[in-house]
């Protein structure tokens, strides 16, 4: 259990920093390669063309970003139980966290309290509960579109520097394990095949993003958690899911939509902690 612990917390200090990793790189591959190739002369009939693209990308990412940072600045720990309470004696004395009476647990690697607690995020570093998951749902969304909008960018840079067809979807199965043996023979620069490998990171990041999006928003419809899920407990919830998703996402839904701002109330943060599952 001690090993296994160790990985965890050493999973929550590598995954955020692959997060601002894949960040800048993102980042420097748009501006330095993509928008300089694909759109090479902004004096021409194509500048309302870059400054549209430049526009959103940056809408994306900021969106990304925010909503990122509101995960991290609004956690789901309870304020008013600083001490560790006993464990509940339905506890399966998991190693990332203990179940708790009313709907709590304490996460072991937060080390804190968790309200309504949903899963522990290795990319932000704290637990996903009622209090921030509007914004983790948020930024699984902005992330997911921030990603395949780069991958899109990512084939017509390859299209238009390398003049590579993509028009056969092997095309794109096989460009990685061919990048990779043209790098090791020279043909290819290690620039080269980053962009490469870089595709398929913003292809899984962006599957994996647009799924956790789903999967959460699914469940806070039904007004579940996941921690219930994994206990077997699928309770009968007796609102509407139109009632689950304003719980969560505010009264101020649609500016949430597009800005990464509050949108619920936190002072009532304890109020669930003794409603039971």
């Amino acid at each position: 259990m001690f090993t296994r612990m160790l990985k965890l917390r050493l999973l929550n200090t590598v995954a955020p920093a692959y997060f601002f990793m894949a960040t800048a790189a993102t980042f420097i591959l748009y501006f330095c390669l993509f928008i300089p190739t694909i759109f090479p002369n902004p004096d021409t009939s194509l500048r309302s063309s870059t400054t549209l693209h430049m526009a959103a990308f940056l809408f994306l990412m900021f969106n990304a970003l925010g909503n990122y940072v509101m995960t991290i600045k609004y956690p789901a720990e309870s304020a008013n139980e600083p001490a560790v309470p006993v464990c509940s004696p339905h506890c399966s004395d998991k190693v990332d966290a203990h179940y708790l009476l009313n709907g709590r647990h304490f996460c072991k690697l937060c080390r804190k309290v968790i309200l309504k607690r949903d899963h522990h995020c290795f990319f932000t570093g704290n637990c996903i509960g009622n209090k921030n998951m509007r914004y983790f749902i948020m930024f699984c969304v902005y992330t997911s579109c921030t990603c395949l909008y780069s991958l899109i960018l990512g084939v017509a840079f390859l299209t238009v520097e390398y003049s590579i067809s993509f028009e056969n979807p092997l095309t794109f199965l096989t460009l990685l394990p061919l990048s990779t043996c043209y790098f090791f023979m020279g043909t290819i620069s290690g620039l080269q095949l980053f962009l490469v490998l870089m595709l398929y990171v913003w292809l899984g990041i962006g599957l994996v993003s647009a799924g956790f999006c789903c999967q959460q928003v699914l469940l806070v419809a039904r007004g579940q958690t996941w921690c219930q899920m994994q206990r077997g407990e699928l309770q009968e919830n007796r609102n509407l899911w139109r009632a689950n998703l304003k719980d969560i996402f505010g009264t101020r839904w649609i500016l949430g939509l597009i800005l990464p701002v509050q949108t619920v109330e936190t002072d009532s943060e304890d109020t669930d902690a003794h409603k039971q599952d």
